[in-house]
C-alpha cells in the first residue's frame, strides 16, 4: 500500500509540475511562444514520468511506437487539410487556419498520457487534457483559429491517438515486434516464426 501511496504521489507530482508552463506562461507576452510550449507539454510529461518510473501501460518500445505513430499520424492528416483547404485565420495573418495545429498535437500528447498513466491516477488524465484544452482556446483568444479549427484538432488528436493505440496493441499483440532506440533513430526487427 506504501508503494502504491508514493507511486501515486511521484505521479501527481509529475502532473503538477507538467501543467506549471500554463500558469507560468499564461502571464506572458503576446504571440506563438506560449501556445508552442503549451502544445508540446503532454508530451514531454509523458517522457519525464515513464523517465521517473512512474508505471505506464507500456514499456518503452511500444510507448515509443505508439507515441511517434500518433505524432505522425495527427500532424500528418492536420497539416495535410491546411494545405488543401487554405481557410483565412480569424486575425488575417495566412490561409493555414482549418484545423488547428496546436490543438492537435496538444490533444494527441494528452491521449497517450491517458492511454499510458491514466490507470495511475484520473487526474493525470485531467492535467493533460486540461493543459490541451488551455491550448485550444488561447488560440481562440488570440484570435488564431475559429472555434471549429481547434475543435477539429482536438478531434484529429485524440482520433489518431486512439487508431495508433488500436494499432500498436495489435502490431506487439504477440511479442514478434520489437522496437530499439540506435542512437540516430529507431530499428524496427519482426520475428515471423
Amino acid at each position: 500500500m506504501l508503494i502504491f501511496a508514493a507511486m501515486n504521489a511521484k505521479a501527481l507530482t509529475m502532473a503538477a509540475l507538467m501543467a506549471a508552463p500554463t500558469a507560468a506562461c499564461a502571464w506572458g507576452s503576446g504571440g506563438d511562444a506560449l501556445d508552442d510550449v503549451l502544445e508540446v507539454t503532454p508530451w514531454a510529461a509523458v517522457v519525464a514520468m515513464k523517465a521517473c518510473g512512474v508505471e505506464s501501460r507500456n514499456e518503452w518500445a511500444q510507448l515509443a511506437a505508439s507515441a511517434a505513430m500518433s505524432l505522425a499520424v495527427s500532424a500528418g492528416v492536420a497539416y495535410t487539410l491546411k494545405a488543401t483547404i487554405h481557410e483565412r485565420r480569424p486575425d488575417g495573418s495566412d490561409n493555414r487556419s482549418f484545423p488547428s495545429g496546436h490543438a492537435t498535437i496538444a490533444f494527441a500528447g494528452a491521449t497517450v498520457m491517458h492511454k499510458e498513466f491514466g490507470h495511475v491516477s484520473p487526474w493525470i488524465s485531467v492535467a493533460g487534457y486540461s493543459v490541451a484544452t488551455f491550448t485550444a482556446v488561447d488560440r481562440v483568444l488570440r484570435d488564431r483559429h475559429h472555434w471549429y479549427d481547434v475543435a477539429a484538432g482536438a478531434a484529429i488528436g485524440y482520433l489518431s491517438t486512439e487508431l495508433c493505440y488500436y494499432v500498436s496493441d495489435k502490431i506487439f499483440k504477440n511479442d514478434k515486434v520489437k522496437v530499439a532506440f540506435n542512437g540516430s533513430g529507431f530499428d524496427v526487427a519482426v520475428n515471423l516464426y
